[in-house]
C-alpha cells in the first residue's frame, strides 16, 4: 500500500512531512532573489545575505518540536528531513549559488494520488534543497507511491523581471511554478500563476496529470508568491480568504457558491530584521480533518470564525513565521490523507 495517498487538503490526516530550521539562512545574491523577495532592498548587494540568529533557528525548532508532538498524539505519522549545511555552494553552467533551508516542504513537493512531484521552482538557492528529503522518498517508492521530478528549469537571468511593477518576477520561458502555488480539490486543482508560478508551469502540471485532473489557472487575485496566505481551504463547501486580496469581483469560479470566509483582520506577529511573508502568513493554517484545523495562537479573528462554522482548532505557534517565510500549511506536507478521489466542482 503506498504511504503517498492524498487528494484533497482537508480529508483525515495520516501521514505528513514537517520541515527543519537547522542551518537557515539568507542565500548569497542574485538576481531571482531580487527580483521575487529583496527589491525593497534597492539593489542585489544590499540583500543581507548570511545566516540567521541561533536565537531564530532554535525557537523555530522548539515550535516546530511542539507541532510534531501534537500531530503524533492524534496519531499521525510525521517525517522529517535531513540536516543539512546550506551554506554550501553549488553551480550549474549558468549561475552558483548556495543554498537557503529546508523549512518549507510545501514548496518542494506536490503530492497528488499517490504521485509525488518534485517542482521547478523559483529560486536557484533552492535547486537541490530536496536531496535532504531523498530517503523519506524513497521508502515512499518502495512502499508502491510514485515519484517524478519535473524538468528542472535553467533558471538564467533572462528568467526574471528586476523591473515588474506591471508584470510577474518571472517570464514564461520555461515551466517554474513552487508547489505552494497548488492547492488540491480531489479532481480540480487550483494553480496560482504569480511570482513563483507562470503559466508554463500549469502547462506541464496539466500535461503530466492529464484528463483525470483539471488545472484551473488564476492570475488575478495575487502577484506575490504563493497561494496560502490568500486562500485556505477548510473543506468542501468552506473556504477562507483574504479579503484585502480577493472579493466578489475576483473570487475564483471554484469556491462561487461555497460559504466563504471573508478575513479582514490578522494578527501581525513581526519579524527580525527582515520578513520573508507578509502579516498574512497568520491565516496559513493546516487541516487535520474536516472538522479540526491548527492554527496560529495568535489570530484570535481567524480562530473566531472558524468556531463559528464549528471548526476545532488547535491553537501553536511559529514564532518566527514572517522572518522565515512559512506558517503550519508552508512547513508541513501532508502525503497521506483517508477519502477518495472526488469532485466537488460542477
Amino acid at each position: 500500500m503506498s504511504k503517498v495517498r492524498v487528494h484533497n487538503e482537508w480529508d483525515p490526516l495520516e501521514e505528513i512531512i514537517v520541515g527543519r530550521a537547522n542551518n537557515a539562512r539568507i542565500p548569497s545574491p542574485d538576481l531571482g532573489l531580487f527580483a521575487i523577495d529583496y527589491r525593497e532592498c534597492g539593489s542585489i548587494e544590499n540583500i543581507p545575505s548570511g545566516s540567521y540568529k541561533q536565537q531564530i533557528i532554535e525557537e523555530t525548532e522548539e515550535d516546530l518540536d511542539k507541532l510534531v508532538q501534537t500531530l503524533q498524539r492524534l496519531g499521525v505519522t510525521v517525517q522529517r528531513p535531513d540536516i543539512a549545511d546550506h551554506s554550501v555552494k553549488f553551480r550549474t553552467p549558468d549561475w552558483e549559488s548556495d543554498g537557503q533551508y529546508n523549512y518549507c516542504p510545501r514548496d518542494l513537493f506536490l503530492a497528488i494520488g499517490t504521485w509525488t512531484i518534485e517542482t521547478p521552482m523559483v529560486f536557484r538557492s533552492r535547486f537541490f534543497e530536496t536531496l535532504s528529503y531523498k530517503p523519506i522518498l524513497i521508502d515512499y517508492l518502495r512502499s508502491g507511491a510514485r515519484w517524478i521530478s519535473a524538468p528542472k528549469p535553467r533558471l538564467s537571468d533572462e528568467t526574471y523581471n528586476v523591473n515588474h511593477s506591471n508584470s510577474f518576477a518571472i517570464k514564461d520561458y520555461e515551466p517554474i511554478f513552487d508547489a505552494a502555488n497548488v492547492l488540491r480539490l480531489g479532481r480540480d486543482i487550483f494553480y496560482l500563476v504569480s511570482d513563483s508560478g507562470n503559466r508554463c508551469g500549469a502547462l506541464w502540471l496539466q500535461t503530466f496529470l492529464g484528463d483525470e485532473y483539471r488545472v484551473h489557472i488564476c492570475d488575478n487575485i495575487y502577484s506575490g508568491v504563493h497561494v496560502d496566505s490568500t486562500i485556505a481551504i477548510v473543506r468542501p463547501g468552506l473556504v477562507v480568504i483574504n479579503a484585502l486580496r480577493v472579493g466578489e469581483q475576483n473570487l475564483p469560479d471554484l469556491f462561487k457558491g461555497w460559504d466563504i470566509i471573508y478575513l479582514e483582520h490578522v494578527v501581525d506577529t513581526g519579524y527580525t530584521n527582515t520578513a520573508l511573508s507578509s502579516k498574512w502568513v497568520g491565516m496559513n493554517l493546516l487541516m487535520v480533518n474536516p472538522n479540526l484545523a491548527i492554527v496560529d495562537l495568535a489570530q484570535t479573528p481567524l480562530i473566531r470564525e472558524l468556531e463559528k462554522h464549528s471548526v476545532d482548532v488547535i491553537p501553536l505557534q511559529i514564532r518566527h513565521s514572517r522572518t522565515l517565510g512559512g506558517g503550519f500549511h508552508c512547513v508541513t506536507l501532508d502525503v497521506r490523507r483517508t477519502g477518495e478521489l472526488e469532485s466537488y466542482f460542477n
